[in-house]
């Protein structure tokens, strides 16, 4: 039988059981689907978090107090000994392969100014934070390098916290207050985004050793660097490790890089869309039975036909493969569908959810549509086997 001869007669089983064959094709769909949403979900996670990272630079290296045992980026690390000092921070500075380094220290707190109040992030840092974190000045100018221990009580306004205290005037020389402490705007940040959720922009920095103050801290959360991009990261984390250990005594605290920090993301994110795709192959397994299902009633109900397939000469290969072409074509044409859907689905939330993020991938939809094609073959593999073995005679005598 000619292979155009073999899709037609195996396309018109198809449609004359359209009812079975529509759910069973919905079953495969839905797994399908289910794997487009998450995957999709999943990639615009990753690249989304990876975006939040590496808006503030890709070559940076966060110190926090604290040994730390277990991956991740927490800002604060607990069962320190020591805490990080702004000494600490400074010496830092010398370490080869270090070009800009800042402390950090937040809190959240009001901001008045005129009879205006906002409550706020007041982030406490170094006058190299611009630097490191590659943040742009609006209007003004950055904090001044004053010693670290001993600053001057100046200011930075994020844009959107510029806005909120003085509308369209001019917040330059002007003075806020903190807490119970005031302080002089100096400068004014472009506008940067949002950090996981938390606006940057609506946010006050302050030298660190006055924030120190504010919350009454006696010890920094984190201090971040930017090292040499021609130096490789780890090394410039060995010197860092060394350098503290000096001052400490021991190791107690932790040096991570920004790409050890989005390789541990990366691990949590994985393991989250396997759990999360397992749900996507329950409704695949159970595509692929109804698969089975269908090919093994069709087996038993076409007994005759098989039978006069084999009487008239068609060998056990040819049924072979017109039952295991109707598993295919099943299981293809519930992979379209199925992609089909997954693409509505995403369209859905994102209109529903605009802030959420979700990325096409070609390959996944490959795969998806791939993984659909061979589930109907796996899953009709039985009933086609057991048709082809079928005796002609018996199977007519049945009949």
């Amino acid at each position: 039988m000619r292979t155009a001869d073999l899709a037609r007669f195996t396309l018109g089983t198809l449609v004359a059981e359209r009812m079975r064959s529509a759910l069973t094709m919905l079953a495969i769909a839905v797994g399908i689907a289910s794997v487009v949403i998450l995957t999709g979900l999943g990639a615009g996670l990753q690249r989304y978090l990876v975006n939040q990272f590496t808006q503030f630079g890709t070559h940076l290296i966060a110190v926090m107090p604290g040994k730390a045992n277990t991956t991740g980026f927490s800002i604060s690390v607990v069962d320190t000994r020591r805490p990080l000092t702004l000494r600490d921070a400074e010496s830092l500075l010398n370490v080869p392969g270090v070009l800009a380094m800042t402390p950090a220290v937040s809190g959240n707190i009001t901001a008045e100014h005129a009879g205006r109040a906002r409550r706020t992030l007041v982030l406490g840092v170094g006058p190299d934070a611009p630097k490191v974190w590659t943040m742009a000045l609006d209007r003004g100018q950055y904090l001044p390098r004053d010693d670290l221990i001993a600053p001057r009580p100046v200011v930075m306004l994020g844009h959107t916290l510029a806005q909120a205290l003085f509308d369209h005037a001019n917040p330059l020389g002007e003075k806020i207050r903190l807490g119970g402490m005031s302080f002089r705007v100096v400068g004014v940040l472009s506008a940067k985004g949002q950090l996981l959720g938390i606006d940057i922009d609506d946010a006050a920095y302050i030298p660190a050793a006055l924030a120190l103050q504010l919350f009454n801290r006696d010890g920094l959360m984190e201090i971040d660097l930017l090292h040499d991009p021609r130096e490789r990261a780890e090394t410039v984390i060995k010197r860092l490790s060394r350098r503290l250990t000096e001052r400490h005594g021991s190791e107690d605290f932790t040096v991570q890089s920004q790409d050890q920090m989005l390789e541990s993301l990366n691990n949590v994110l994985n393991i989250l869309t396997f759990a999360v795709g397992a749900l996507g192959g329950i409704a695949l397994f159970t595509g692929g039975i109804g698969i089975l299902t269908l090919m093994s009633i069709a087996v038993a109900e076409r007994r005759a036909e098989i039978g006069l397939l084999t009487a008239l000469g068609a060998p056990s290969g040819l049924v072979l493969r017109l039952f295991l072409g109707e598993a295919a074509i099943l299981g293809a044409l519930g992979g379209l569908l199925g992609v089909a859907l997954g693409l509505a689905g995403l369209g859905a939330l994102h209109l529903a959810i605009p802030a959420l993020p979700f990325t096409l991938r070609l390959d996944y939809l490959a795969v998806a549509e791939t993984l659909a094609i061979l589930i109907g073959l796996i899953a009709g593999a039985w009933p086609a086997y057991k048709a082809s073995k079928l005796d002609p005679i018996e199977a007519l005598r049945a009949e």
